[in-house]
């Protein structure tokens, strides 16, 4: 009914857009997770530990400079978003999604604890995918098994070849549905 009612601009630009945006930080992602693999293969520096001498503001975490922080940005902003929806999404959560104005007090309970477990994932995260070195001063580089090439490597290797195995069959299956919408099987 959204659909049918959305705008032919929203409906023929606007959609498109957003899937082909979807899609490139897909892309990206998995991408920059490759060429973490392949450092972390080549060079024992390419693991996410703490840094030792923050010298923040005097050299860039990113070799791109100031568009790869803000790239970096973009897709730590991608990923926590991606991962909420897709927390809700898992058929374990879906009964906590809040519900307007009928949502009981355990409810929100539960959605602050899951949501304050997801951020507080984030920036462990996003350093052992290897998105960026910056951990927030907080430490978060410092956990044992950080250190530990084997858990990192399987985790990039299991983030790498599940986001392709989702998106080449998202993407494949789309185009399947609209092959037999446009030749009417």
């Amino acid at each position: 009914e959204l659909r049918h009612r959305a705008s032919p601009w929203q409906r023929n630009l606007g959609y498109p857009l957003a899937m082909l945006g979807l899609l490139a930080l897909t892309g990206i992602s998995v991408l920059i997770v490759c060429f973490h693999v392949l450092e972390l293969l080549l060079d024992d520096a390419a693991m996410p530990r703490g840094i030792q001498d923050a010298s923040l503001g005097q050299v860039s975490f990113s070799i791109f400079g100031s568009f790869g922080a803000a790239l970096q940005v973009v897709l730590i902003f991608y990923l926590m978003v991606s991962s909420v929806v897709g927390f809700y999404s898992s058929p374990l959560f879906t009964r906590l999604l809040p519900e307007r104005q009928d949502t009981p007090l355990t409810k929100i309970i539960g959605n602050c604890v899951s949501l304050l477990v997801l951020s507080s994932a984030l920036p462990v995260f996003s350093r052992t995918l290897g998105i960026t070195r910056f951990d927030l001063l907080g430490d978060f580089g410092r956990f044992n098994w950080l250190g530990n090439f084997y858990i990192v490597f399987l985790y990039n290797m299991g983030f790498a070849g599940l986001t392709t195995l989702c998106l080449v069959k998202r993407v494949s299956w789309a185009v399947q549905a609209e092959l037999i919408r446009a030749f009417g099987e």
